[in-house]
């Protein structure tokens, strides 16, 4: 279970010079429970790779097919030791993100290589507690490898130097992207930089448990019931701009 996720994180430093599509999802239920959920196509990963990928994952010669799923439970029990030796504060974030679960299927034949991660939720609140503790994974790794190193996880998701949170009441729902500091990507840009991300999205997906009146972002698309809303955006631009994926959401 270890060496799956250690080789997941790697593979996620390698989805950002590849044609990858990420899809972030929220699905909230009447009483605000609810799941979210990371997805990435790295499809276009085999097409470069091809088996040598599925052997760096563990695949075995005959193999045709990698199905795993390993949770985040599982991960800290292999590192409690570790993991003792963080403050007490660091030490709960980590304990709040206990049952997030990481799937990733990989199918050479089929040039299909997808990874998701989902993690459930009482209240959208919680949200806030899996993003802290991202960012305490984020830490442990850099203290065992460079400092350069990105966790596919940090900030939103793209160690863009951004701080991600939700809110929800029943009446309005807002993602809201805080920058911490100057977004170096944005900064260092180059043509280079978007040629490679040029074929890479990053597309929003919720649901919510009633319609929608309206949305802050005029690209946003509706479901037929007005409950489910879709916004795309180019991977590069989200990178340099996490702000344009804020939204502010008004329920009927």
């Amino acid at each position: 279970m270890q060496y799956f996720f250690q080789k997941t994180v790697l593979l996620f430093s390698i989805f950002l010079l590849v044609s990858c599509n990420f899809v972030e999802t929220i699905d909230i239920q009447e009483n605000g429970s609810g799941e979210f959920a990371l997805e990435v196509d790295a499809s276009g990963l085999l097409a470069m790779g091809g088996g040598k990928i599925g052997e760096k994952m563990g695949m075995k010669e005959n193999q045709k097919v990698l199905d795993s799923t390993i949770t985040f439970k599982s991960i800290f029990e292999s590192k409690k030791d570790s993991i003792a030796n963080l403050s007490t504060e660091e030490q709960a974030a980590l304990k709040r993100m206990e049952n997030t679960v990481l799937h990733m299927k990989m199918d050479p034949d089929k040039q299909e290589f997808l990874i998701a991660m989902n993690s459930p939720f009482s209240k959208i609140a919680e949200l806030q507690n899996l993003m802290e503790g991202f960012s305490v994974l984020k830490d442990l790794k850099k203290t065992k490898s460079s400092s350069t190193d990105k966790s596919p996880f940090g900030g939103s998701f793209g160690d863009n130097n951004s701080k991600l949170s939700f809110s929800y009441d029943g009446k309005t729902f807002n993602r809201n992207v805080e920058m911490v500091k100057e977004n170096q990507v944005a900064k260092d840009s180059t043509g280079m930089s978007k040629m490679l991300f040029a074929s890479s999205s990053y597309t929003l997906k919720y649901h919510f448990p009633k319609p929608v009146k309206s949305v802050s972002n005029p690209d946003a698309l509706f479901s037929g019931d007005r409950k489910t809303i879709t916004v795309r955006y180019p991977f590069a631009e989200y990178m340099e701009n996490p702000e344009k994926l804020n939204l502010n959401v008004v329920f009927e």
